[in-house]
């Protein structure tokens, strides 16, 4: 289940990682897309750095709250990806992607919970 929960949560990472570096860098193409979607150029690089400190939550050891609420973003995210390709009449290939992508952060979420929960709570009845 340990190894399970890693692949997909490397997964994840690296999907966001690939779609949030161009916005920060201010791609033409990501600026294109938040065009396309109505949303102001500036808010391009704002949500491209909350999805890289998303992913660093994620990864990061012992930061149990903040890696609940960086969970929560990343779904956040990738829903109004979806929802808004989707308002907008855009093809299969445009809202495919978020939708890849929340099935990886749903996952690694839930696999999340299921290696460490079940750990901590052996701990608790062993009393250490």
């Amino acid at each position: 289940m340990r190894i399970a929960y890693w692949i997909v949560t490397v997964l994840m990472a690296a999907f966001m990682l690939a779609a949030s570096v161009p916005d920060v860098l201010m791609v033409d193409g990501a600026m294109e897309m938040f065009r396309h979607l109505g949303y102001p150029s500036y808010f391009v690089p704002f949500i491209g750095v909350a999805k890289i400190l998303g992913v660093v939550a994620v990864l990061a050891p012992g930061v149990r709250r903040l890696k609940e609420w960086a969970y929560a973003g990343l779904a956040f995210d990738l829903i109004g990806a979806f929802y808004s390709h989707i308002a907008l009449g855009d093809q299969l290939m445009f809202w495919i992607l978020p939708l890849i992508a929340l099935t990886l952060v749903l996952s690694s979420y839930f696999l999340y919970h299921a290696v460490y929960d079940d750990t901590r709570r052996f701990r608790r009845i062993e009393g250490t």
